[in-house]
């Protein structure tokens, strides 16, 4: 849901003649969603964005996904080594159906090239590490708890620092914005939100590159990556302004909403995509009721599926999760806390996990290719022992 901003140089009036000091034109893109009646901003390029010198296939994207099994309560371990590849071409993929993919990378290199998704927007939630993302609106750092919105079309790089990053990647074939509850018919967040405008962040600085030389785009659209290598610098923005652009706003400064019994889960609900929802859940205080019981109930998914990622701290419902974990919990069969934790919640004044939840109201896939492994015991962990 972002608002208006601007960098850069652009002109007074739009569609009007923007000249370089040597007369010749800044070339005008308008980039825009839903057939220009969606959001969009305007950019002014060095050349034109078009100019492409060779375009090839790159590679088959394709996800192949496991054959029907039993259905079950399933948990991924996503400790695997990092020397995978760079922030795009390194991600593991995990789970998908037709609106979304969910996966993990890990890295520590620069990626040498450009890229774009020109089938949805994406969501990268930063776990650890420090870096950069380069784009063609500008520059966005990244810290831990981050969660960087990049809309559909959009040229970008990430540049981690010397330590590794290690991201949750959510790539739709939509797009991605705020809870429609918490937004008045401007489009402003209103007073119940749990996170403001303040929190929101676009990107920081704008760097303007007219070189002339060779330089890799590559494009993810229907399934494939295409290679397109431009004559000139990709990020040779002079400026732009709308509501189109990469935003970033930390798990950390959502605020918690409590009460005096237990909440359901759609109070911790954060974004919202084409037939998916993403929640935050954060250190808050418990239910406040004296007979409150703080840990969830007992709930069935009658039409969604649930994923959760966990980031750190007490996971205070779930035993045997890790930092990193990621568990489904399929449409169709009931799921809720451990055996022990509902009776330990009791009394409890806090609690001091940080996870993100995935719904989706499609079933959700296993992607075969994956190399995350799997606690197979998963689904039996809350039988008698």
């Amino acid at each position: 849901m972002p608002f208006y901003k601007k960098l850069g140089n652009i002109p007074r009036k739009r569609h009007t003649a923007f000249r370089k000091e040597d007369e010749s034109l800044y070339r005008e893109q308008v980039m825009g969603t839903k057939g220009f009646s969606g959001i969009q901003s305007i950019l002014y390029h060095h050349d034109a964005p078009t100019e492409i010198v060779k375009s090839e296939l790159f590679a088959d994207c394709h996800l192949e996904y496991e054959e029907q099994k039993d259905l079950c309560h399933r948990h991924f371990q996503t400790d695997f080594e990092s020397n995978l590849g760079d922030a795009v071409s390194g991600r593991q993929f995990i789970l998908g159906n037709d609106d979304l993919l969910i996966g993990v990378a890990k890295t520590t290199k620069s990626m040498d090239y450009y890229y774009r998704n020109s089938d949805g927007d994406e969501l990268l939630f930063v776990h650890y590490g420090t870096g950069k993302i380069e784009s063609m609106f500008g520059t966005i750092t990244y810290e831990p708890g981050d969660y960087i919105v990049i809309p559909v079309g959009t040229i970008y790089r990430v540049v981690p620092n010397n330590e590794e990053t290690k991201l949750l990647v959510i790539e739709t074939i939509s797009w991605i914005t705020t809870p429609k509850r918490y937004r008045n018919e401007h489009g402003q967040l209103l007073e119940h939100s749990p996170f403001c405008e303040r929190d929101i962040f676009g990107p920081e600085k704008l760097e303007t590159f007219s070189e002339k030389g060779s330089f890799e785009v590559r494009t993810k659209s229907r399934g494939f990556l295409h290679s397109h290598f431009l004559s000139h610098h990709p990020m040779n923005v002079e400026g732009w302004d709308g509501y189109l652009y990469p935003w970033k706003i930390n798990i950390r400064d959502f605020e918690p909403i409590t009460g005096r019994i237990h909440m359901p889960p759609p109070i911790h609900q954060m974004f919202e995509g084409h037939n998916f929802v993403i929640c935050s859940f954060v250190p808050r205080l418990y239910d406040y009721h004296p007979d409150a019981i703080p840990a969830p109930y007992y709930h069935s998914n009658v039409d969604s599926d649930e994923v959760l990622y966990y980031v750190e701290g007490n996971f205070m419902s779930r035993k045997g999760i890790n930092e990193g974990s990621i568990t489904l919990h399929p449409s169709g069969i009931p799921h809720g806390p451990h055996p022990g934790t509902i009776e330990a919640s009791i009394g409890k004044k806090e609690t001091l996990e940080l996870a993100v939840m995935i719904d989706t109201f499609k079933p959700l896939k296993v992607v075969k290719q994956t190399n995350i492994s799997e606690d197979f015991n998963y689904k039996y962990s809350w039988a008698p022992k």
